[in-house]
């Protein structure tokens, strides 16, 4: 079985995702769009204060990122 990604909130996903190197591109309603150059990749991140875990492993699979990479950074 594997293990349940992390509990996170909207706001602390965007503040990982920065420093993985994306910037804010726009926001519509609680959505928030963030751009990588360097991967080539757009993440759009619901602002709620408690992401699904369904949702966050979606976001992490578009992206390319691995749980791994999200846990350094709590």
């Amino acid at each position: 079985m594997t293990p349940k990604p992390p509990l996170l909130s909207g706001r602390k996903l965007v503040k990982i995702f920065k420093k993985l190197g994306y910037r804010k591109v726009s926001q519509r309603g609680s959505h928030i769009k963030l751009k990588n150059d360097k991967r080539g990749s757009v993440a759009i991140i619901p602002d709620h204060k408690e992401l699904d875990r369904w949702t966050l492993k979606t976001i992490l699979r578009e992206t390319e990122i691995s749980e791994e990479e999200i846990k350094k950074y709590l």
